[in-house]
């Protein structure tokens, strides 16, 4: 079976036979031609997976004819081949639509890699469109933010994980969304149109959380006026979300591993015991296996939970989220208060951008929220955001900071100080895309080779920057 659908179209005949025969070798099916009126006919006839077409064709350009791809299949990614000389037209390409470009001559290998990694952006992209049109149904799908390649990765596990009845364990800190997610998942799935039930298990004594989560009978304990049904028999059909398990007592703990165990339980102060249909998220700020050892969780109830690990990673490793979310924000609070608050400052964006966010994307909103309330123009100075708090950037530990802020003793000449801010910039660059140079130079708006000038010119090495990605816990 073939790995994908390929369409390539070049003017060049003996280039055109070595692309076909190389991905015909590498199990793909391709439909190559020379001819964009042929191109353009066979892509309303077929659903191809990718295009590769080359920037300068015999009868036109190849920006024209990807435009006309993207008319009538606007999902089908397009890479584009261009000559050393047709750079600056690659990367407009790039800014219309064009998943990415080679510049001739190239190796086949670059040309498979690329190939490859569209056709997984493409399926990503799919799974996530799939999720957010289940999920819009009902809930406000704007909330989940994922430009970034972690939260991408978050959603595509979400995605797979929704079908199912497996317990899912969801762990990150305070302020990264694990509600957000769980609704998520339980609205993606077949139990969607059954009750979403949640408790946070740090906010009741023991007394009361055992009461809470299996119900009681009349009379079980003092004040107990008339039987109650806990939240287990609420969520009946559907899911229930404990937050903050951690902080669970450990009597509450085994009852809950019964529960999860033999799907039924007795209410408080009764002895028949109810049976129930529910599917169980849990989360938590707190590393649970540290917990495991100090013995405040009980280790058969960890694994009994650990079935689908979820981790939500912190604001600091996915800023290319912050733009996205603080635009989000910026719109729903200037609606809230009925403001006309159009963006921020380059300054202010600045400082977000470099702040390393503890409090993560709930720190992030109540910073715009406030922000919103104090602005009395149409854009947000610095003067309104992070106020009080120390600003750092994300910076690889061999760098130093000195000369990166102003001096005490004044300020310093222009040219120290857009030095400094630039060597500034593109640590902040490198530091967003974990040290890839090409996605860097995009991002910065620069050829590879002049980026490549800019960190030789402050000492700065990409591969310093680069990250092991954590993935999801085993």
């Amino acid at each position: 079976m073939a790995k994908g659908q390929i369409l390539v179209v070049d003017d060049n005949p003996n280039l055109l036979e070595l692309i076909r025969m190389r991905l015909e070798s590498a199990d793909y099916d391709v439909i190559a031609t020379a001819d964009e009126t042929q191109a353009i006919s066979a892509l309303k006839e077929r659903l191809f997976d990718l295009c590769i077409v080359d920037l300068m064709l015999a009868n036109g350009d190849g920006l024209t004819l990807m435009d006309e791809f993207r008319g009538i299949n606007p999902d089908v990614p397009t890479i584009i081949l261009t000559a050393h000389g047709s750079i600056e037209s690659a990367v407009e390409a790039m800014r219309r639509g064009a998943y990415s470009y080679l510049t001739k001559p190239f190796e086949p290998s670059d040309l498979l890699m690329q190939i490859e990694r569209a056709l997984e952006n493409r399926k990503l992209n799919y799974e996530i469109k799939r999720l957010k049109d289940i999920i819009n149904e009902r809930f406000d799908f704007a909330n989940i933010i994922a430009r970034s390649g972690k939260m991408r990765a978050v959603l595509d596990v979400v995605s797979r994980i929704a079908k199912l009845d497996s317990t899912v364990h969801i762990h990150g800190e305070s302020g990264t969304g694990k509600e957000l997610i769980a609704k998520a998942i339980h609205l993606a799935s077949d139990r969607k149109d059954k009750p979403f039930v949640a408790l946070n298990c740090a906010a009741l004594p023991e007394s009361l959380l055992e009461s809470e989560l299996f119900g009681h009978e009349k009379g079980a304990f003092t004040g107990a006026v008339k039987s109650t049904r806990g939240l287990f028999t609420q969520a009946h059909g559907g899911t229930l979300f404990l937050d903050e398990i951690g902080d669970m007592p450990r009597a509450t703990q085994s009852k809950l591993l019964r529960v999860l165990q033999e799907r039924q339980f007795y209410p408080v102060g009764s002895e028949m015991p109810l049976e129930v249909n529910v599917r169980v998220i849990v989360a938590t700020n707190k590393d649970l296996e540290d917990q495991v050892r100090k013995g405040l969780f009980r280790d058969d109830l960890f694994y009994r939970i650990h079935v689908i690990p979820v981790y939500l990673p912190p604001l600091r490793e996915r800023k290319d989220d912050i733009v996205p979310l603080l635009e989000h924000f910026l719109k729903k609070y200037s609606q809230h208060m009925k403001k006309e608050v159009k963006g921020l400052t380059p300054e202010a964006l600045r400082k977000l951008m470099l702040h390393d966010w503890p409090g993560n994307v709930r720190e992030l909103e109540n910073t715009i929220e406030y922000a919103v309330a104090m602005t009395q123009s149409d854009t947000v100075t610095e003067d309104y955001v992070l106020q009080g708090k120390s600003v750092a950037a994300e910076r690889a530990p061999s760098f130093s900071t000195e000369g990166i802020e102003e001096s005490s003793a004044g300020l310093r000449p222009l040219k120290d100080a857009r030095d400094a801010f630039e060597r500034d910039y593109l640590i902040q660059v490198l530091s967003m895309t974990e040290g890839n140079v090409s996605q860097a130079a995009k991002l910065a708006g620069k050829y590879r080779a002049d980026f490549y000038d800019l960190l030789k010119k402050h000492d700065l090495k990409a591969h310093e920057f680069k990250k092991t990605k954590p993935g999801l816990p085993n």
